[in-house]
């Protein structure tokens, strides 16, 4: 066949643009025949691939799509595939990510189409078993090997054709009549796993007693909820038959399927109109305490809150948003597991995660084990750590926002914002009821900071421990290299660093109080610290860590007031020790470009962190961030 054209194919996904004209914001709906064939070849390969896994002649396949406008032409080359291959379609027609994942448990395995937070004229394919998550890396990269051998057979066109045209129209038609029924069983399971999910329980006594306490604190409080669904699938799931259920008030702005106004990513400014429609609530004597917006395939939503103190909606960053998460959970595990000796908490974090969930991880001697960005690889670290005796609950990438709360293997933003309306809810405490601000306020000797009235997000977010984080989306962030071996890159760049390092160190010593510095690498589910070679880390993540006075990465970190002696810090678990600072890099696994971005502690209002920064940090990122892209920039230069 002719050449391969652009596409990704990592185990998060396999992406490209779709859209005929090969244009990326192109809204119309035809795909061409190039990228047919490229659909075809890729139902083909999952079909053997399932075929073979589960050892039965038809497996079932759950199918849908997100709200793209080349889904339907994507789906259609898929399902004739299937069926001409003996697959047993469940076709859903528009389906949430989180939604088809959970339901595909009672299936052999999922084929979604989507291309998550990409431009509306991209699209992709995602693939998984019977586990409810995307296929593990290594059963991905078969599927790519398997793909490029056959698009470069030459009869791999014909014969896909041939293929297609053996699908019975009956059958097809079959398929696509019944989508409703398969979406609206697909949503009623949805809807009882989320109670499972929510609760932590799967005792329907347990999640009657967990939401009938959530329902009566949200009455109470009167916590009403604004979603820009931004034409996402999400649109056509759950979201405003649970919350209202859980007694809270539901708000919906851009709710059409397809009804796309703005950009997919949810970070910056497109988290405004959510924001704009809780100021116009507001105006109408309404006032929601939160609002979200989730991406197209709906499994990641950011969040936007009322901030009291300015009376005007606010938008979090996406570290942010996990923070709070990691905090809600972490906290309600401890309370829930309070006593028993087996429990092993711990959190599993992709490399570029900020340090702030180091701090949070500690208070409640959690540990933190990190692996390379990419969905799947948080996954399957958070599954082997199971194995080992951990208990993960909650997972995810803090670069992105949203969160993974076990037993769900995806993020979803229902996750994010009942972690929240926890954390605000259940409070006033008994032994029934955890009080979980208050005791994250006891733990880290912010007593001070803790009140018995109406706790708010901006009272909680007071709380967390400060630093500043280059957001993912940032173009500072953002990099785009001719290098394409990156472990060359990386080698170039561990040259030129310690070459500048020579004479930067004082300045970082003098400014920041910066004196040394750790490598590390992630690849996969495989963390490797102190590397010595920075070319090791290859694909993966390379992360620098940089420190304060000696021995400090030896040391246990803590937040404001910990220190003080009111909770007794765990020795050397979590893994980046107290570094002050961190400068990270990865060629994107979605994306043709190379990403970067820092990581900084900052000063706060507490004499144990002023110690550790002898000058203000506002700047800290800022020169970080410009020193590592002036190295890569030199190191991309080589010939």
């Amino acid at each position: 066949m002719q050449e391969l054209p652009d596409i990704i194919m990592s185990a998060s996904g396999w992406r490209k643009v779709f859209a005929e004209s090969g244009k990326e914001d192109d809204g119309l709906p035809c795909i061409g025949k190039k990228n047919t064939i490229i659909a075809m070849l890729a139902a083909e390969i999952f079909a053997d691939y399932i075929i073979k896994i589960s050892n039965k002649a038809s497996p079932s396949v759950v199918c849908g799509t997100d709200t793209r406008p080349t889904g339907s032409a994507v789906i259609d080359a898929v399902l004739k595939i299937f069926l001409a291959k003996g697959i047993v379609p469940h076709y859903a027609g528009v389906i949430a990510a989180p939604e088809i994942m959970a339901y595909s448990t009672r299936f052999d395995g999922f084929m979604y189409v989507s291309a998550s937070h990409n431009p509306i004229g991209h699209n992709g394919l995602k693939f998984g078993l019977k586990d409810g998550g995307v296929l593990a890396g290594e059963e991905n990269l078969k599927l790519a090997n398997e793909f490029l051998k056959k698009w470069h057979e030459k009869n791999t066109e014909d014969r896909l054709k041939a293929t297609a045209n053996t699908a019975l129209p009956s059958e097809l038609d079959w398929v696509y009549a019944n989508a409703p029924s398969v979406k609206n069983k697909s949503a009623a399971y949805y809807h009882d796993f989320m109670m499972r999910v929510i609760s932590d329980s799967d005792d329907p006594a347990v999640q009657k007693n967990v939401f009938s306490i959530m329902r009566s604190k949200a009455l109470k409080k009167k916590i009403a909820v604004v979603c820009d669904m931004n034409g996402s699938s999400r649109s056509l799931s759950v979201d405003e038959e649970f919350f209202k259920e859980c007694g809270m008030d539901f708000y919906k702005i851009n709710a059409a399927p397809g009804q796309i106004v703005h950009g997919i990513i949810p970070e910056g400014e497109n988290l405004l109109f959510c924001a704009a429609e809780m100021e116009r609530l507001k105006d109408k004597e309404k006032l929601p305490l939160l609002g979200y917006m989730p991406d197209c395939d709906g499994d990641r939503g950011n969040i936007v809150y009322w901030d009291r103190r300015s009376a005007s909606a606010k938008t979090l960053e996406a570290q942010e948003v996990f923070a709070l998460a990691v905090l809600s959970e972490l906290a309600y595990g401890a309370w829930k597991n309070k006593g028993k000796k087996d429990y092993k908490p711990a959190v599993v974090v992709n490399c570029a995660t900020s340090m702030r969930i180091d701090r949070i991880a500690e208070v409640f001697g959690a540990e933190i084990f990190r692996a390379e960005v990419g969905e799947a690889n948080a996954v399957n670290l958070a599954r082997k750590k199971r194995l080992e005796g951990y208990t993960v609950r909650i997972f995810g990438e803090g670069t992105n926002g949203g969160n993974i709360t076990h037993p769900e293997a995806v993020r979803d933003p229902l996750n994010t914002v009942f972690a929240l309306v926890r954390l605000l809810v259940m409070h006033p405490g008994n032994s029934k009821q955890p009080d979980l601000f208050k005791m994250w306020c006891k733990l880290t000797g912010q007593e001070d900071l803790y009140s018995p009235g109406d706790i708010t997000i901006t009272d909680i977010i007071n709380t967390l421990p400060k630093y500043k984080t280059t957001n993912t989306f940032d173009k500072r962030a953002i990099m785009h290299i001719k290098t394409k071996d990156h472990g060359i890159l990386k080698k170039r760049f561990q040259k030129e660093f310690e070459k500048s390092w020579v004479t930067m160190s004082p300045i970082l010593k003098k400014k920041y109080g910066i004196v040394s510095y750790t490598a590390a690498a992630t690849n996969g589910t495989v963390e490797t610290q102190n590397i010595k070679d920075f070319s090791v880390s290859g694909n993966g993540g390379l992360k620098i860590l940089f420190y304060g006075k000696e021995n400090d990465a030896a040391e246990n970190g803590g937040i404001a007031g910990i220190e003080s002696g009111t909770l007794r810090m765990l020795q050397g678990r979590n893994k980046n020790g107290n570094a002050l600072a961190f400068m990270w890099m990865r060629g994107s696994g979605t994306e043709s470009v190379f990403r970067v971005l820092c990581d900084v502690k900052c000063k706060t209002h507490a004499k144990s962190q002023s110690e550790d920064l002898n000058s203000d940090t506002s700047d800290m990122e800022e020169d970080l961030l410009n020193w590592e892209r002036s190295l890569i920039e030199i190191a991309d230069k080589y010939k």
